[in-house]
């Protein structure tokens, strides 16, 4: 690329220019076009270089929700006026922390209301789970005297007895959490290795299904709000 465009700038000049003239001239020349070669060679690097900045510019970002955008400005502002804006900012937030905690407390009060509601027009379960406690107190204190035999009258050799199935009538009508309903499960198959280890006269075994039983029970009746209107807990 010199070359040719040093050919081209030597044919401007006439052949019958003097030596010194065409000397200076060709000083003159070189300068000019040295100066013209650096100005294009700079153009073609401003070229690449904006080619190379758009081919390599990052997609576009989505666009911002709502929330986003209210941050960006939040954070903005912080930056922009420093701590008095940010100690209002946090006031700001506190205070949506509290509504949200106003929200949750009215919720478990509406919650507890309507629990409450349907424990008092419960009268005939809570006498069953009533039961359930005289029952458990008189098996506790037989098998604590190693008196299985009465542990056994008391329980009535199976699952299928009146008390225990009046017991599972108030435990589905009260149990509405998933909490509430693993201490039935729990209560009902402890129960059944309780009669089980009665029947075959192990006393070890019975205290250990007795107490896995009225645990379950106590964890259950304090689940639902039922402790404090059972009497015996």
């Amino acid at each position: 690329m010199a070359t040719a465009f040093l050919s081209t700038a030597n044919s401007f000049f006439p052949s019958s220019i003097s030596p010194s003239t065409s000397s200076s001239c060709s000083s003159s020349s070189s300068s000019s076009l040295g100066t013209a070669l650096v100005y294009l060679n700079n153009q073609n690097v401003q070229r690449r270089t904006l080619c190379k900045a758009f081919n390599e510019s990052p997609p576009p970002t989505p666009a911002l929700t709502k929330r986003g955008f209210s941050l960006c400005f939040i954070t903005s502002l912080v930056l922009v006026a420093g701590n008095g804006c940010s100690n209002a900012i946090a006031a700001i937030l506190e205070a949506d922390d509290d509504e949200e905690l106003l929200e949750k407390v009215k919720k478990d009060r509406k919650k507890r209301l309507e629990r409450q509601g349907v424990i008092s027009s419960s009268g005939q379960e809570k006498g069953y789970l009533q039961d359930v406690v005289y029952k458990l107190s008189e098996i506790g204190q037989a098998i604590d005297n190693n008196d299985l035999s009465t542990a056994s009258s008391v329980l009535g050799g199976s699952t299928d007895t009146e008390w225990v199935k009046n017991a599972n009538v108030a435990f589905n009508k009260l149990s509405s959490s998933p909490e509430e309903k693993t201490q039935v499960e729990t209560f009902n198959s402890s129960l059944a290795s309780l009669i089980s280890s009665v029947t075959k006269n192990d006393v070890e075994s019975s205290k250990v299904a007795f107490v896995t039983s009225a645990t379950a029970f106590e964890k259950w009746t304090t689940l639902t709000g039922l402790v404090g209107q059972l009497k015996g807990l």
